[in-house]
């Protein structure tokens, strides 16, 4: 039976693939499993747990962890009684808890470990909490599911029948770069129309292949591949930390992981460190495929004498590159920020395949997509529009999407939803163009600023192409209104430390290196290089270097590590004044 709400899919799987494992997690330092059926029985006991409580259709229910399988055993089981879920981000304040809890009327709370619920009990407002750790003074989950095992199935199938694919399934609160976050309401057919239309871009064997999943799934990205992964029969292993990714990586040895463009520039990163400590042949080697790599273009034929390189450069240095990822992955999906072009071409030199795409929470998320092959990828570009979404360009240069993903609205935000849905199409404040079917962003609306002489600069395109620098490892463009584009720069500390070494300065702490005279002559050699793939009018003139990176701990960055402009203006407010002074 074709499944029409999303607590349908864990049936389907049983009734298509009947998974041993469905789920993983590491307990005590073994991975333990949950077969489909499994699932299936835990999430029935804790539906009728909720009941038993008086939780049922149209509460709302907020979950704040990070990913194991007890979140989507709670978020299926809430499903199921047409209960509303909130999800939240593990890190996010105290202040942003208490504003989500007030705004969505939120019921109960299920929280992950000692850290967050200890946050949660100061927002929570006499609100019942369960948690997923066992914790003192506080109701473990599984006695929701105990008190369920005595309730009557015939109950929750009545229950179950009543939930329409139309119906709000959950409210997500964007963490947004500026302003108070919008509740964005998404039902079941919203999600499981994008679930279908994004299956078909995956390359890897249904019923039988891995993932391993560590994005939050708070954030839609993840969260709709999860259902993806259900449909499609995978077994999913969830990290048991951001630490721990190149651990489980060779453990799990999966053929699929969702990322954001930020980690896999860490990846590289650390990658290219490895390249400088070593010596002899052995780095020439490193080097040598390194910049073989970088001049790669799938879909286009390089030359017999090119392929012959790549394929021994395949041989000798990027199969290590394959074996640190576990030595099994067919595809990797990123999405959530603009890649940078060249790691996209390295990886897939590597024969690393790594797709892009585009969507946001308001689209459930996915618009456009790659496929891993060569013949469905363009570097620099998010793929081709799913199937069912409709994309245009409005005549200012606005993505425009219409389908049956995009959102019901920001919940309690009538005027705001007005804003960006208008005849039937959801405009989504990005900036974009087609070459054929497929699309390119080139940035946001909000973020273009013009400089005081009229000109429009457009930030991020900018920044991405600084941060191909071994040196930078953050940037941020500002200078609205200004007569010039300036930057705040966080060096990249590990590529500084390595250019010391090499040049014999010696490293001091971080502080005194970005103010060295020699350390700012590197700096501004840089940003000259970049600077020549722009036009006059949006080359950086000045920057600064600062001697701390941006955090989402430290709120520059959001959950989905983009920069908080608003808040990185505001925090740096006299060093960005400084750069406009004579």
């Amino acid at each position: 039976m074709e499944p029409s709400r999303l607590f349908d899919l864990i049936s389907y799987q049983i009734s298509t693939y009947e998974k041993e494992v469905a789920f993983a997690q590491k307990l005590d330092g073994q991975w333990k499993t949950y077969s489909s059926r499994d699932v299936k029985g835990i999430v029935d006991n804790l539906s009728l747990g909720l009941l038993a409580i008086n939780i049922g259709e149209g509460d709302k229910v907020a979950i704040i962890s990070d990913n194991r399988p007890e979140w989507n055993f709670v978020d299926l089981a809430l499903q199921q009684i047409g209960a509303i879920s909130v999800p939240m981000y593990p890190t996010i304040t105290i202040e942003d808890y208490s504003y989500i809890f007030n705004h969505a009327d939120v019921k109960l709370i299920f929280t992950g470990n000692e850290l967050i619920t200890e946050k949660a009990q100061q927002a929570a407002e006499g609100r019942k909490i369960y948690s997923f750790d066992v914790l003192a003074g506080i109701e473990h989950w599984s006695s929701l599911e105990e008190k369920g095992k005595s309730g009557d199935l015939a109950v929750l199938e009545s229950s179950k029948a009543k939930v329409k694919p139309e119906d709000l399934f959950t409210i997500i609160y964007t963490s947004g770069t500026t302003g108070k976050p919008k509740g964005v309401m998404l039902s079941h057919s919203n999600v499981l129309s994008n679930v279908i239309s994004v299956s078909d871009r995956f390359i890897i064997p249904k019923g039988v292949s891995t993932v391993l999943s560590f994005l939050p799934l708070c954030h839609i990205f993840e969260r709709t591949a999860s259902f993806c992964f259900i449909l499609m029969g995978l077994s999913v292993y969830y990290a048991e930390s951001m630490d721990t990714i190149g651990d489980n990586l060779k453990e799990v040895k999966p053929h699929l992981f969702n990322t954001v463009p930020r980690l896999l520039e860490k990846v590289y990163d650390k990658i290219v460190a490895k390249g400088y400590e070593l010596t002899g042949i052995k780095r020439s080697l490193f080097f040598w495929a390194l910049n073989l790599g970088l001049r790669y273009e799938p879909n286009t034929s390089m030359g017999a004498w090119y392929d012959f390189q790549l394929k021994l450069a395949n041989k000798l240095i990027f199969s290590k590159w394959r074996e640190a990822l576990g030595g099994n992955i067919a595809q990797i999906n990123v999405g959530a920020s603009a890649l940078q072009p060249r790691l996209a071409r390295v990886f897939w030199a590597a024969g690393i395949r790594v797709c892009e795409g585009y969507g946001l929470t308001e689209t459930s998320p996915v618009v456009t997509a790659s496929i891993g092959t060569p013949e469905g990828i363009r570097i620099g570009w998010v793929g081709k529009p799913v199937l069912d979404v409709e994309v245009k360009i409005a005549e200012d240069g606005e993505i425009l999407v219409k389908g049956p993903n995009v959102m019901q609205g920001y919940y309690r935000e009538p005027e705001l939803t007005a804003e960006v849905l208008k005849n039937g199409w959801f405009h989504t404040g990005d900036i974009g163009e087609f070459d054929g079917e497929y699309l390119r962003i080139t940035d946001r609306k909000k973020e273009m600023f013009k400089t005081s002489g009229g000109k429009y600069v457009a930030p991020q395109v900018l920044e991405n192409k600084f941060k191909e620098s071994l040196l930078i490892e953050q940037l941020m463009v500002v200078g609205d209104g200004r007569n010039y584009p300036a930057a705040l720069v966080v060096p990249s500390f590990e590529g500084l430390r390595d250019f010391c070494k090499r040049k014999d300065i010696p490293y001091l702490t971080d502080t005194e290196m970005v103010k060295k005279p020699e350390i700012m002559e590197k700096y501004q050699q840089e940003i000259e290089h970049y600077n020549k793939f722009f036009g006059k009018w949006e080359q950086v003139k000045r920057f600064k270097l600062l001697d701390k990176s941006w955090s989402i701990e430290t709120g520059e960055l959001t959950p989905t590590m983009k920069l908080k402009r608003k808040v990185i203006l505001q925090k740096f407010d006299s060093q960005i004044e400084e750069l406009y002074k004579s």
